[in-house]
């Protein structure tokens, strides 16, 4: 079967500058004469250029293919590429280099109100931006109604756009281009801009178009959307492709993109304790022992404290303890091998304690991790402690494994709970049910 989209060693290069101040007419006048060869060909072209050669490849030689019916997720750092990969599949913009073969019809969603007038009402715009995206009258007037119910404005449907919130377009936006029925849906990181209840309504939209054995295309900052809903994933960073495979290896090599400065404890002087044992660095691992710049809610990770001593087999027990808080200083979980019971001895001249934090209970966020060693499990000679000893950095992650976490500021950790029915249990008296007296 052929690929749905082939894109072969396609890249993009924009020129920065700005054009100079002459009015419009008279900058397209200019090149219309420097085409025609009228002009004098060491006329400038009234664009004032940056510094060095003033030109930005945002796509380097990407080359994939995309085969009929793949959900696939995009993901990346911030300037990494994404967007404009989906303008030149959505055909906004041509590359530079390269070529892009598309079997299919191809429906986007790339920007809030992309398509919409803002003095036409809701109504008028759903038939507009149909329009544009291709969709015949006929078809629009029968899918009308649920395009409508989708969105949720029923109200404010005769209601100029204007008037519209960002969330409000772009339900109506997503509602219309989700009932275009097409062979590839392309959908940008446009999603964020609706509420939780409308996110859901919307993957599972997505969910439906890939079961009815179409291409999605998804960009997205959410890796819970993304590792729940799509089957691939592609990264991109700095304009090149970097790794393309299932969508968990494809979150775990995002992941690597990150290259935050490791703090160098080593030098730091505000710790307290003898310094017999002496934490010199602290880092974030998989269980294949790979480094991590940053962590998925809900992933399996090890914190490894580095530390030196003076002598191999002088320490015959150590406890450890770590603290982790939030950005405010509030406490979010601590662990400790006393609380375990586990032995950590005899120690080496070098070595690092690690724990284990399986399924991390984090939501997305920045914490810090607070150390202290201690010679004893109660009132042992402290050996050392740091406060904001490290930066642990959390992505959204699957935690549920039902592709949605609960927002940060409801709550500074997830928990594994479950939900079940019970029909037939009535509540047990007390102040939240008055005693049963019947006789």
């Amino acid at each position: 079967m052929p690929a749905a989209i082939r894109i072969e060693n396609v890249s993009k290069q924009y020129q920065l500058g700005a054009i100079n101040r002459q009015m419009l007419y008279q900058e397209l006048q200019s090149r219309w004469a420097r085409w025609r060869g009228k002009a004098d060909p060491h006329a400038p072209i009234h664009t004032q250029r940056v510094e060095g050669d003033g030109s930005f490849w945002a796509l380097r030689n990407v080359s994939l293919e995309i085969q009929q019916g793949d959900i696939v997720g995009i993901i990346g750092r911030n300037g990494a590429g994404k967007s404009t990969l989906l303008k030149i599949l959505s055909r906004i913009t041509s590359p530079t280099e390269g070529c892009v073969r598309i079997r299919g019809r191809v429906s986007s969603l790339l920007e809030v109100g992309t398509g919409f007038h803002g003095e036409l009402t809701g109504r008028e715009n759903v038939y507009l931006n149909g329009a544009i995206l291709g969709m015949r009258r006929r078809e629009i007037e029968r899918k009308f109604d649920e395009i409508v119910a989708f969105a949720g404005i029923d109200e404010f449907l005769d209601t100029p756009v204007k008037r519209y919130s960002s969330g409000m377009t772009v339900r109506l936006a997503f509602a219309v281009a989700a009932h275009l029925e097409p062979d590839i849906l392309i959908i940008d990181e446009v999603l964020a801009v609706g509420d939780v209840t409308f996110q859901q309504k919307c993957l599972g939209r997505i969910g439906e178009v890939a079961n009815a054995g179409r291409t999605v295309l998804f960009v997205s900052h959410q890796a819970a959307a993304v590792e729940s809903l799509c089957k691939r994933g592609i990264v991109l960073d700095e304009g090149q492709l970097v790794f393309e495979g299932s969508q968990t290896a494809a979150l775990a090599a995002y992941i690597r993109t990150f290259n935050p400065a490791l703090q160098a404890l080593r030098e730091r002087k505000d710790r307290e304790g003898t310094g017999a044992v002496r934490v010199v660095g602290i880092d974030l691992r998989d269980d294949a022992g790979a480094v991590l710049p940053v962590a998925c809610a809900g992933q399996d990770v090890n914190l490894h404290l580095h530390f030196e001593t003076g002598a191999s087999g002088q320490f015959p027990n150590c406890c450890a303890y770590i603290l982790v808080t939030n950005q405010l200083g509030a406490p979010v979980f601590a662990h400790s091998n006393r609380y375990t019971a586990e032995a950590l001895g005899p120690l080496p001249s070098r070595g690092a304690f690690v724990v284990r934090l399986p399924r991390l209970p984090l939501p997305e966020g920045v914490y810090r991790v607070e150390y202290l060693i201690r010679s004893e499990f109660r009132a042992g000679i402290l050996f050392d402690r740091m406060g904001a000893a490290f930066e642990l950095r959390v992505i959204g992650g699957d935690f549920f494994g039902k592709g949605e976490l609960p927002p940060s500021r409801q709550g500074i950790c997830l928990l594994d709970g479950a939900w079940r029915l019970d029909c037939g249990t009535a509540p047990a008296p007390g102040r939240f049910a008055p005693p049963d007296r019947s006789p």
